[in-house]
């Protein structure tokens, strides 16, 4: 069975030579240029980002995060007014046909201050522009408007009460756009205080439907009473019939430079074991702080060695 691995937003390699999709603007700057600069940062993001793409097909690697700074303030502009709009629009359906042509996965993971749970509607409101425009960036790829195309959160926070958290998540869930929700995931927590995969597929699956992301390292923290192929194969069950499932993998940096000071769920820069998937199809994730040069040892160390 043929492994499908990604990496996560920078091209290590790319990177070197300005090459990136994450040029971003402080508010204090953008007060003074205004959307003139936002239209030019996303429209060289989006450039980069179609390169990117070549450089994964050359590379033979089928599986991307794109950056969630592709638009800067994108979620507090209309994005459609931007002056290079039409030009953003070209280059990122170009860039989702190549992807698409060479059977490139590609997904988002909006940052930890989406909180559908808050009982704050200033951050409930932030949180739903946030994602609607991650599913429009989607929608101007062209990609699927299903989890294959993934826009992965957490819950977030609990506020001192799970299931009044997940009351709220699933209200404010119902408020996204078909699109959006379409493409939503959710994944398992990094501590124990906070949500395990039985709770998602208890508490949320169950009641909306939506797949659940698994990461083998938040597994370590929070377990929820199942082993590591317990948690995985129930959050593949949840996904749609037809859809091969995404995971996160990723190891311990402490115990790889064997410093305590370091936090346990910190993500090391290579990997040292090969990913068990219990005999399953999954596509593979990778969250190395080295991105695509840890995909390409992992490929070269466990992959490559094992078809000799």
């Amino acid at each position: 069975m043929t492994q499908i691995i990604g990496y996560a937003c920078i091209n290590t390699h790319l990177k070197k030579v300005g090459i990136t999709t994450n040029r971003g603007v402080r508010k204090v700057t953008l007060n003074r240029t205004g959307n003139q600069l936002i239209s030019q940062l996303a429209l060289q993001n989006s450039k980069d980002l179609h390169t990117i793409i070549k450089w994964n097909a050359d590379n033979n690697i089928r599986m991307f995060r794109i950056s969630s700074d592709l638009f800067p303030w994108g979620n507090k502009v209309d994005i459609t007014q931007l002056p290079d709009y039409t030009e953003i629009r070209a280059v990122l359906e170009s860039a989702g046909k190549l992807a698409r042509e060479c059977g490139q996965r590609l997904s988002a993971h909006p940052g930890p201050f989406n909180l559908l749970a808050s009982p704050k509607e200033r951050v409930i409101q932030d949180t739903i522009a946030d994602l609607e425009l991650h599913s429009q960036m989607f929608d101007m790829l062209g990609l699927e408007c299903s989890p294959y195309n993934k826009i992965n959160i957490h819950i977030g926070a609990t506020y001192g009460d799970k299931e009044t958290a997940i009351r709220t998540w699933i209200q404010n869930y119902h408020k996204l756009s078909d699109n959006c929700r379409s493409r939503l995931t959710i994944e398992n927590d990094d501590k124990a205080s906070m949500f395990s995969v039985r709770e998602l597929y208890d508490m949320v699956h169950t009641k909306i439907g939506i797949p659940i992301v698994f990461d083998y390292h938040h597994h370590r923290f929070c377990s929820g009473g199942l082993s590591e192929q317990e948690a995985l194969e129930l959050a593949m069950s949840t996904w749609p019939i037809g859809i091969v499932p995404a995971v996160h993998y990723s190891e311990s940096k402490a115990l790889h430079e064997n410093d305590s000071k370091i936090r346990p769920q910190a993500h090391s820069d290579y990997l040292s074991n090969m990913v068990n998937t219990y005999g399953h199809e999954i596509h593979i994730m990778l969250e190395c702080k080295m991105k695509e040069d840890a995909l390409l040892k992992y490929r070269q160390d466990f992959l490559e060695k094992k078809l000799l």
